[in-house]
């Protein structure tokens, strides 16, 4: 298996820009470095190409919609469900984790349960970056789509780092030894 694409999921928009909901959005620019090097895919999405030749792409369809963008990029790049790393924001992880799977549910994550409904597998690599955890009697979708504090800020930046690390492992080297090197001890 080659990674040939990572999908950072997200929404689109200046009022979800910062929000916890959009770390995916947020590793996808960090992997292509300026804003503008994306370019628009049929109006669905948008993409660019970094210079390892990987593809970073963004689903402009709203979080529950991404994968018909997913979908229909993979296939016009011949790209397989296990060539794909999806990249989102996972609550039941502690800010400042990032865990690697190969495969799995969407875990109530509406933008990888689209993903799998369009692949029609479970067999979709995800590397999913932590957020929570969700305080006490505040509402999930009000807290993923509220903003970092400042200090967790400073956190969400060194853990995206290390995203990016995890992905240049995954490519030099396969999934298997970036699980084996990131995922947090259980």
């Amino acid at each position: 298996m080659a990674l040939k694409l990572v999908v950072g999921l997200g929404n689109p928009g200046p009022e979800y820009e910062k929000t916890r909901h959009n770390v995916g959005f947020r590793l996808a620019d960090r992997l292509v470095g300026e804003a503008d090097s994306f370019s628009n895919f049929k109006g669905l999405g948008v993409a660019a190409k970094t210079v390892c030749g990987l593809w970073v792409i963004k689903p402009m369809t709203y979080m529950n919609l991404s994968g018909e963008f997913v979908k229909q990029f993979a296939a016009y790049h011949n790209a397989a469900a296990s060539d794909i790393l999806v990249v989102y924001d996972e609550l039941a992880l502690p800010l400042g984790k990032i865990r690697i799977r190969t495969k799995g549910t969407a875990g109530g994550q509406k933008g990888m349960l689209s993903i799998l409904q369009h692949f029609g597998t479970e067999e979709v690599p995800r590397l999913r970056v932590g957020i929570g955890p969700q305080p006490e009697r505040v509402d999930a979708s009000a807290f993923v789509l509220g903003r970092f504090n400042k200090s967790e800020e400073a956190e969400l930046e060194a853990v995206l780092d290390r995203a990016v690390e995890a992905i240049g492992v995954a490519v030099e080297n396969g999934l298997d030894i970036a699980m084996n090197r990131y995922n947090p001890a259980a």
